[in-house]
């Protein structure tokens, strides 16, 4: 068998050190976790790698995290761009500070400058430092929101966003190219600082990162005026967050800011919560302890990088806390800049909003009321990053913010992905706003509702772990593609977009027509009375999702059919 011939060549290689070969010879009489190691190399995608953290070919660890590190510089070096350098971030995760800094090694050994941050760093800010800093590129060691068990290595080019087609592409091959762990160049880092290739970077990166937000803010006065009687819960779980969260909260004017103690510390096993994530409502527990301890008006949580944002509110009508999912805190966001440009003159006719094809679909009602151009795109921050590009080379749009369904959105366009600190401070501030004229941010979303709709959306997600489940995915996908629903529960399908192939079929004349989809496997159902569902492989993890979205008479009925809708979808989806 094919992983265990790998497994006894990493035993037997002289390549691969002694304390590697010792965590294999543990796992030696462990048939499905050698399996699992071994039965493919970690794949380079189209922003890195994700994995377990572990030996073997399909794991986070020096080795393939030093392959990975060659194929990038020697793409860099193909690009001469040695001296622009590579701008090097991580969070809190195990493995995260080694694997930075052999990462950086590694360029250095090839002659690329880099800049590597003095400790950890939220996802956006490596964004933001690569513009700043004119760099080629940008490497961030995270996983992200994944479980403790999880790393990963992010890769940026030189307008701040993940790296796309065709430079993902490219980097690949190089990678791909890479036969032996013995072609990964190495160098010390006194060699390598003596040389001027390895450098230290933090508190202006940091000072120019917070003057751009305090750039983006509206109401800076009102949130004076609101300092002491907004009371804000954060925490950072466990991750980035932290310094920078609080320190443009403290420099904006906001007095009563509590963060959650047990999770202030950096902790790459995450303690206090399961999965730290935003999006599951149990990684608030203790966050919702303390904000009823102190009254407080919003509850917010970053991920360990900080690049994605959880928000609860309290209703002052019954006290409790709301959890707002990401279409809610991007619809927030996006009526708050919406409306304070408009309100001010400040509101552009060349303005665009971006959102990706699974957000709410109230956000092409707000842009249509506000004359506020919007263009969808793929899931992935790095599509809306390339929409931006794309303005920028073609000098028609300014975009005034992007967003994701899965809790993440970005303002203006210094950041190019996810940003989870701007966010923070949008939400806080537009709190303060409310607060004055005697709203909440949930009396807020009421009054969307009640403008545009009451909109509902859901996503389930599939876990399927290993070579079994990858193969399970496939599987699922062909079966839904090759045979796709006429109606889903009472609701009939009108379209079916393909991705993958790039048709389009009117499911009413039965016409397909080819299309100039963008090229991805995701599958796509608009139903009638503006529902929809799509489903996707996920991208970074081993999942199957699907997401839905309904339009209700009132909340009470949105809830009803969605449910009615995400059901039918299991079923369709076994």
């Amino acid at each position: 068998m094919e992983y265990l011939k790998k497994y006894n060549e990493w035993l037997e290689s002289d390549e691969i050190d002694e304390e590697t070969k010792n965590a294999l010879r543990e796992i030696k009489d462990n048939d499905e976790e050698i399996k699992d190691s071994f039965y493919k190399e970690l794949e380079f995608g189209t922003a890195g790698l994700r994995g377990i953290v572990g030996a073997g070919t399909n794991r986070m660890n020096k080795y393939t995290v030093g392959k990975a590190t060659q194929g990038l510089a020697n793409y860099i070096i193909k690009n001469n761009g040695q001296e622009k350098g590579v701008v090097v971030a991580y969070d809190s995760r195990n493995m995260s500070v080694e694997f930075s800094k052999l990462a950086c090694l590694i360029l250095n050994a090839n002659g690329i400058k880099t800049y590597r941050f003095e400790s950890l760093r939220p996802t956006p800010e490596l964004s933001f430092a690569v513009r700043k800093l004119n760099c080629i590129s940008g490497i961030v060691i995270t996983a992200s929101h994944n479980p403790p068990k999880y790393n990963g290595y992010k890769v940026y080019w030189e307008d701040g966003a993940q790296i796309s087609n065709p430079v993902d592409d490219e980097i690949t091959k190089e990678v791909n190219a890479i036969e032996s762990y013995s072609e990964i160049k190495q160098i010390s880092e006194e060699e390598a600082t003596k040389k001027g290739l390895y450098n230290i970077v933090g508190e202006e990166v940091d000072n120019a990162y917070i003057e751009y937000l305090k750039s983006i803010s509206l109401n800076p006065e009102v949130v004076k005026r609101q300092a002491e009687n907004i009371k804000i819960v954060y925490t950072p779980l466990h991750g980035t967050g932290y310094k920078l969260a609080t320190r443009i909260l403290k420099e904006l004017g906001f007095n009563n800011v509590y963060v959650v103690s047990k999770q202030a510390e950096p902790d790459g096993n995450f303690p206090t919560v399961a999965y730290p994530n935003p999006e599951d409502p149990a990684a608030f527990k203790l966050a919702l302890e303390l904000a009823k301890q102190v009254d407080a008006d919003i509850v917010i949580a970053n991920d360990p990088d900080a690049d994605r944002i959880g928000l609860h509110v309290k209703d002052n009508k019954t006290n409790e806390y709301i959890l707002f999912n990401g279409n809610m805190i991007g619809l927030t966001v996006a009526d708050y800049l919406i409306n304070q440009k408009q309100e001010k003159g400040l509101l552009d006719e060349n303005t665009a909003l971006i959102k990706t094809i699974v957000s709410s679909n109230m956000t092409d009602r707000i842009c249509e009321k506000n004359n506020v151009a919007l263009f969808e795109v793929l899931t992935g921050f790095k599509n809306i990053a390339a929409k931006i590009r794309e303005f920028e080379e073609k000098n028609t749009y300014k975009c005034i913010m992007g967003y994701e369904e899965s809790y993440g959105c970005l303002v203006g366009d210094e950041v190019r992905d996810k940003d989870g600190i701007v966010a923070l401070m949008i939400l806080s501030e537009a709190a303060a706003y409310y607060r004055e004229k005697g709203l909440t941010l949930w009396d807020n979303m009421l009054k969307l509702y009640e403008t545009y709709g009451y909109y509902k959306e859901n996503q389930v997600s599939i876990v399927l772990e290993g070579a079994d489940g990858a193969e399970k995915i496939k599987a699922m996908m062909e079966k839904v593609r090759n045979n796709p629903p006429k109606q889903i529960g009472k609701y009939k399908v009108l379209k079916f977009r393909d991705y993958l192939n790039g048709t389009i079929k009117n499911c009413e004349t039965e016409e397909i027509k080819q299309e100039n989809l963008p090229k991805s496997n995701v599958l796509y159902f608009e139903l009638e009375n503006d529902f929809w569902c799509s489903v996707r492989p996920s991208g970074t993890e081993p999942k199957i999702k699907f997401y839905i979205g309904v339009k209700g008479e009132n909340i009470e009925d949105a809830t009803r059919k969605l449910e009615e809708v995400t059901e039918e979808m299991k079923v369709i989806m076994q």
